[in-house]
């Protein structure tokens, strides 16, 4: 690991972690109160996805919604108007909403073939953001100067990496430059996660071996064809299997790095207690 303990940490000039799990259970918390001490570069590979590699899929969707209509067909053609996603660390909607939910286009479903070719398009982007971290921590230090790094990524990472493969490139890559910390929540984090999504279904990224299983399930489970299925019945019924999915998954990835506790992370206040966190994680990895 790139920090051997909590000693290695403590003396570490340069500090570079990633984290992971569940969407949730604090990873943007830390990134922010962080960032805000003015040491920290925070990375966040959803914005990177929504602004790199996905952005002109984002904004072209829009533009075909928009060329149904008249009046902005006839301003865009023009070149009257401009249409965009206004993404930010705190607006990450514009991606979630090209995603999308399978189902009845009545409801506001996609076809499973186009939602399952918008996922393919999301795991590579993922992919190539995540492997991006080794530019974007020479940048921060080269150009702007921070001393500190931050990668803050999204909950779909575990779906993309085989944590038992020693040679796993993309977790190799990441390990040979961060800290892996795994955000770890108890069973009352995740049923509070699934009651707020319950609330507010938003769009995930699935491996597609899962998603393939849990749409075909789904399907014959309620004799439903593809435009009978809900798109947010669909999402809701799947959410809490994938939890369970990836539950093991980031396990298997923590070994890679340490864990905390997400209730630590949320008692978290400054970067003095941030830093004894790691160092207290790190003590007990041995």
């Amino acid at each position: 690991m790139l920090y051997q303990n909590a000693e290695d940490w403590r003396r570490a000039a340069h500090k570079r972690v990633l984290f992971f799990g569940m969407s949730g259970l604090g990873k943007t918390h830390l990134s922010q109160m962080l960032r805000a001490t003015g040491d920290w570069f925070h990375y966040s590979i959803d914005y990177r996805i929504g602004t790199r590699y996905m952005g002109e899929y984002i904004a072209d969707n829009a533009k075909a919604e928009a060329m149904k209509n008249p009046f902005l067909r006839e301003l865009l053609m023009s070149d009257s108007i401009y249409i965009g996603s206004n993404l930010t660390f705190e607006n990450l909607k514009p991606v979630a909403s090209y995603l999308g939910k399978p189902g009845d286009p009545v409801r506001g479903g996609l076809p499973m073939e186009e939602y399952r070719r918008r996922q393919e398009q999301f795991r590579r982007a993922e992919i190539s953001a995540l492997l991006d971290t080794e530019h974007f921590i020479r940048r921060a230090e080269m150009l702007y100067g921070y001393p500190h790094f931050i990668c803050d990524t999204g909950g779909s990472i575990c779906e993309w990496v085989d944590a038992d493969d020693p040679d796993d490139p993309i977790l190799t890559e990441l390990a040979r430059h961060t800290l892996l910390i795994w955000l770890e929540g108890s069973d009352a984090h995740t049923a509070e996660l699934v009651r707020r999504f319950d609330k507010a279904p938003k769009p995930m990224a699935y491996q597609p071996e899962f998603l393939s299983n849990a749409w075909e399930r789904y399907l014959s489970e309620n004799n439903a064809q593809e435009g009978d299925v809900d798109p947010d019945t669909f999402i809701r019924w799947t959410y809490a299997q994938a939890l369970a999915h990836r539950q093991p998954r980031y396990a298997a990835m923590a070994k890679w790095g340490v864990t905390v506790q997400a209730d630590h992370v949320f008692a978290c206040r400054d970067a003095v207690g941030f830093d004894t966190l790691i160092a207290s994680a790190l003590e007990a990895r041995g």
